[in-house]
C-alpha cells in the first residue's frame, strides 16, 4: 500500500532529489494505516524505533568492550545515535530523505546479540542446525514481528524503505522467503541511497570510534596506529598545529578530523558517481550495476587498511578475545539448556518456544530461544547464566 501524502510531502518534493526516497513512491506499509497528520511517514517510522523496547536496550548491548568494563565505551545505542548523525548530514548534502536515513541508522543494529560480534557468532553456531542466525535478519524480525506494542499488527509496521535499509545483507537461498523484501538481493537491484549511504556511514561511525574506545583502554597504541595512513595524517596534522595539546584532546581532534576526511570523500565521490550515472528517479537508482553511494578508490583503500588493522590488533586483542571466550559460553550452554527444557525459559518464552516447537518441531523451539537471547543485554545475559548455573544462586 502506497502511503497518502501527509501535509509535509509538497515541501518533502521540493527539497528532495528526483532519485530520492519520497512518501509518493514509498512501497508503503504491510498493514494499511492512516496517515499521520502533522509528520512523514519516515518521521513515524523513526519514532516507533525510538520508542521500541528493543532501541532501549541497545543502550546495554556490546560494541566491541562488554558494557560492565567501562562508562565511557560505546555501545549499540550511542554507535546507532553517531550513525544516524553522520549518515543525516550527508543525506541533507545529497538531498535524499533524512527521515528515512535517520530511522534506518536508529534500526539498523535493533537484532544484534549481547556481546557483539562474538555473541551474533556463538548463536549462529547454536542455530546452524536450524537456519542460523544474523543480526540483520534479526533486526527485520524485531520490527516486522517481536515488538508487541500495537493492537492491530505485530511489530512495527514501518515502510518498506526503512525494512530494505535495516536489511543490508541477505544470501540468496534466504532472499526468497523475504517476497518484495528479497526480491533485490536475488536479482541484483540496489537498494535506495539512503539504504546505500546507511551502509558507509555505519563503517565510518564504528572504524573510528572503535580506534577512539582502543586507545582510551590502552589495547591500541598511538604508535601501533602511526601505521595507519588516515591516522598517521591527521596526527602529525593535530600535534603540528597543537604542540602542547594533552593527549586526550589529540585524541578527539584526530578522531574528527579522519571522520570529517571519510564523510567529506563519501560526499564528493557520491555525488561524482550520481551525476555520471543521472538517475533521473528511484526505480533508476536500483537498477544501477552498482552502488552510487561510495569513497573514491583512495580513501576507499585507507579505509580498509583502517579496517585490517583494528581486526588484527584490537579485536583479536587477548583481552578481547578472553571477552568474546567467555561471551560464547554464555550463550551457547543457555541455548543448550533451553533447547534440553524449554520450562526453564520464562512464561511467555517457554509458551512461544512451545508453540514454534508444535509448528516447526525443534527449528520452531531453536527459533524462539534465538530471539530470547538476541534479545538480552549483556548483563542480563550475565546474570541469567549465573541464576542457571552458579549454584550460589538459587533464584
Amino acid at each position: 500500500m502506497t502511503p497518502r501524502p501527509t501535509a509535509s510531502s509538497d515541501m518533502e518534493t521540493a527539497r528532495l532529489a528526483p532519485y530520492a526516497v519520497h512518501e509518493s513512491n514509498s512501497r508503503g506499509r504491510h498493514h494499511p494505516e492512516e496517515p499521520p497528520r502533522y509528520r512523514s511517514q519516515f518521521q513515524r517510522d523513526r519514532d516507533r524505533i525510538i520508542h521500541s523496547t528493543a532501541f532501549r536496550r541497545l543502550e546495554y548491548k556490546t560494541q566491541v568492550f562488554v558494557n560492565h568494563e567501562g562508562d565511557l565505551f560505546r555501545t549499540r545505542l550511542t554507535h546507532s545515535l553517531e550513525v544516524a548523525q553522520i549518515a543525516r548530514a550527508i543525506a541533507r548534502v545529497l538531498r535524499l530523505n533524512e527521515d528515512l536515513t535517520e530511522a534506518i541508522a536508529l534500526a539498523h543494529d535493533l537484532g544484534h546479540t549481547p556481546f557483539g560480534h562474538a555473541g551474533q557468532d556463538a548463536l549462529n553456531l547454536c542455530m546452524a542446525d536450524y537456519g542460523g542466525f544474523e543480526h540483520n535478519l534479526q533486526s527485520l524480525r524485531v520490527v516486522d514481528l517481536l515488538e508487541a506494542h500495537y493492537a492491530e499488527f505485530d511489530g512495527l509496521n514501518l515502510t518498506f524503505e526503512t525494512r530494505e535499509g535495516i536489511l543490508k545483507h541477505c544470501s540468496r537461498v534466504v532472499a526468497p522467503s523475504l517476497g518484495e523484501l528479497g526480491a533485490r538481493f536475488v536479482h541484483g537491484h540496489q537498494p535506495s541511497l539512503e539504504a546505500q549511504l546507511n551502509n558507509l556511514a555505519d563503517e565510518i561511525a564504528y572504524n573510528n570510534h572503535d580506534v577512539d574506545d582502543g586507545l582510551r583502554s590502552g589495547l591500541i597504541t598511538v604508535d601501533q596506529l602511526m601505521a595507519v595512513t588516515l591516522f598517521r595524517e591527521a596526527f602529525q596534522e593535530v600535534r603540528g598545529r597543537y604542540r602542547e595539546l594533552a593527549d586526550k584532546r589529540v585524541r578527539h581532534e584526530v578522531i574528527r578530523r579522519m571522520i570529517n576526511r571519510l564523510v567529506t570523500d563519501l560526499v564528493e565521490s557520491s555525488q561524482t558517481r550520481i551525476l555520471e550515472a543521472a538517475p533521473d528517479s528511484l526505480e533508476a537508482v536500483r537498477l544501477q550495476p552498482r552502488p552510487l553511494i561510495c569513497f573514491s578508490p583512495q580513501i576507499h583503500e585507507y579505509n580498509l587498511e583502517l579496517k585490517r588493522f583494528l581486526r588484527k590488533h584490537l579485536y583479536r586483542h587477548y583481552r578481547v578475545k578472553r571477552m568474546t571466550v567467555k561471551a560464547a559460553r554464555v550463550l551457547t550452554e543457555l541455548f543448550d539448556a533451553y533447547m534440553a527444557d524449554p520450562a526453564l525459559l520464562p512464561t511467555e518464552h517457554e509458551r512461544k518456544a512451545i508453540r514454534l516447537a508444535e509448528e516447526s518441531g525443534d527449528t520452531g523451539r531453536a527459533r524462539a530461544i534465538a530471539d530470547y537471547l538476541a534479545g538480552m543485554t549483556d548483563r542480563f545475559a550475565i546474570a541469567e547464566y549465573g541464576r542457571l548455573f552458579n549454584p550460589n544462586t538459587l533464584s
